[in-house]
């Protein structure tokens, strides 16, 4: 794994994490004095699948660190359409810009990047793989609600699918977590995802209910059933609709308990659960400034004149 590229929640470690945090607290805590830091340098935002948040929460944070950004657009008005290759078109990228967001629809494909480029380059997404930076925010919500250690979260939803889910599962592995994930049985966790957690000694457990366990959480992690990622649409609408929450669901919950969500939400959690004290939802995406703040700038902040980088995170 290149150092100066965040790819995959796996190559940080708990050091790592702790860093990229208590920066974006300090950035939350005193925005100005961030401003303007990394003036003159352009982040290329380059998605191939659709997004509102992540694209949105980077451009909003580079132009807070004083830079530019650039945008690839909709990839059917790209050289993509021309049969451009994904190595082909970061690599003229590059040339264009001091670091690259790459979303893309097939896992590996931000590993790919990566390996063909010098700038550094931030996973926003790869398939049903992996989504490092939301992992970042969620854990900077969780952090700031009950702290990371002595935690117990569920996780509830699209476990097969999820990528905000396999990369949150691993981070999580980096402290003292219990881990509870429920879902349907043809949604469960992929079997390279539970051996990954199990080598590292993770305490998870499986379940298809949320009640038994619904009184033992810190933090409840909802997603939705993802059709983008079905390749049967028949198994999508055998399951579409299941797990869902709303407040009185809630009703028997700690009163500590924190409900997340990486969004959009379809109807796994109703809108009555938006103004009980356990939404945290709408403020973990608002959090997504001060940590894509932080962590472009731990990417960037020991960049060279020539383009060579270097960085603290993964290290």
């Amino acid at each position: 794994m290149r150092q100066d590229h965040l790819i995959t929640a796996t190559q940080l470690s708990r050091d790592d994490i702790e860093a990229v945090l208590d920066r974006a607290r300090a950035v939350a805590d005193d925005p100005a004095a961030y401003a303007d830091r990394h003036a003159g340098r352009v982040l290329a935002l380059c998605f191939f699948e659709p997004s509102t948040r992540t694209r949105m929460s980077f451009d909003s944070a580079a132009k807070r660190l004083g830079m530019n950004t650039i945008d690839m657009g909709d990839v059917d008005s790209s050289s993509v359409s021309k049969g451009e290759s994904l190595s082909d078109t970061v690599r003229v990228i590059e040339g264009y810009a001091d670091a690259l967001v790459l979303r893309h629809p097939s896992e590996g494909a931000a590993t790919l990047a990566g390996e063909r480029v010098d700038v550094p380059v931030v996973n926003a997404g790869d398939g049903a793989g992996q989504h490092p930076s939301q992992t970042l925010l969620d854990l900077h919500t969780i952090r700031e609600d009950h702290g990371l250690d002595d935690l117990t979260i569920g996780v509830m939803g699209d476990l097969k699918y999820g990528r905000t889910v396999h990369s949150l599962a691993a981070a999580l592995t980096e402290f003292d977590a219990n881990q509870h994930f429920i879902s349907p049985e043809s949604l469960r966790l992929p079997r390279s995802v539970r051996f990954d957690l199990h080598e590292t000694g993770a305490q998870i457990r499986e379940h298809d209910d949320l009640e038994p366990v619904l009184d033992e959480l810190d933090v409840l992690y909802v997603t939705r059933i993802q059709k983008e990622r079905f390749p049967d649409e028949n198994e999508y609408h055998r399951v579409a609709g299941e797990y869902q929450i709303d407040a009185e669901t809630l009703a028997d919950a700690p009163d500590d308990l924190t409900v997340m969500h990486p969004l959009p939400r379809v109807d796994e959690i109703a809108p009555d659960v938006d103004e009980t004290d356990h939404a945290r939802y709408f403020e973990q995406a608002h959090n997504g400034i001060p940590v894509r703040m932080a962590l472009l700038d731990t990417l960037l902040e020991n960049a060279n004149p020539d383009g060579d980088k270097e960085t603290e995170v993964g290290r």
